[in-house]
């Protein structure tokens, strides 16, 4: 029974469980995304005080940081009990393209060459952190995160998260294809 649970699941799996969490959201009067939890958890620690953008009833949130607290746990849950120990599947056009970018693929779902040294070096650590103001002030200036927008804004058919996907798929494809082959 427990190697059934191990063998990955389908793609349409999680895509029906979105669907539903969606619906079950609309139904509630709910919007999903996860970096207004970070908002929230500032109220939580008296930021409100200082900051008027800050200064909300995060007690309205619960139910965000609760979703946030099961996705934490379930992926925990999922890597350590419920992995097969195999290496990671990937296509032959996948590592081509990840070699370009000068990615070793390691059979690993972070390969080490990117995560297992992030911290190791001043260029790393500068990347990472100029990396986060990045896509808080982007996640803060759009409104929303990617997962807010392109599940929850385009389930609603919202023409600003729209715009905010096809900026955040553009600057994912200039990242990936412009910038980051400079910095590595």
């Amino acid at each position: 029974m427990m190697e059934l649970i191990k063998q990955p699941w389908p793609w349409y799996t999680s895509g029906a469980i979105i669907a539903f969490i969606m619906v079950a959201l609309l139904y509630f009067g709910k919007s999903f995304g996860f970096s207004s939890n970070l908002r929230t958890i500032c109220s939580i620690a008296g930021a409100g005080k200082q900051v008027k953008f800050f200064d909300f009833d995060w007690k309205a949130q619960r139910w965000n940081l609760m979703f946030l607290i099961g996705a934490v746990l379930g992926g925990v849950i999922s890597s350590v009990w419920l992995t097969s120990g195999q290496p990671l599947q990937l296509s032959d056009a996948t590592i081509a393209d990840l070699q370009q970018l000068h990615i070793h693929f390691d059979g690993q779902l972070n390969p080490a060459q990117l995560f297992g040294t992030a911290f190791l070096s001043v260029k790393n650590v500068s990347l990472l952190l100029i990396g986060g103001l990045l896509v808080g002030f982007g996640s803060r200036y759009a409104g929303g995160c990617t997962s807010g927008h392109a599940i929850s804004g385009l389930s609603n058919l919202q023409l600003p998260s729209l715009v905010a996907v096809i900026g955040f798929f553009a600057g994912g494809l200039i990242m990936t294809w412009l910038i980051f082959p400079l910095l590595f």
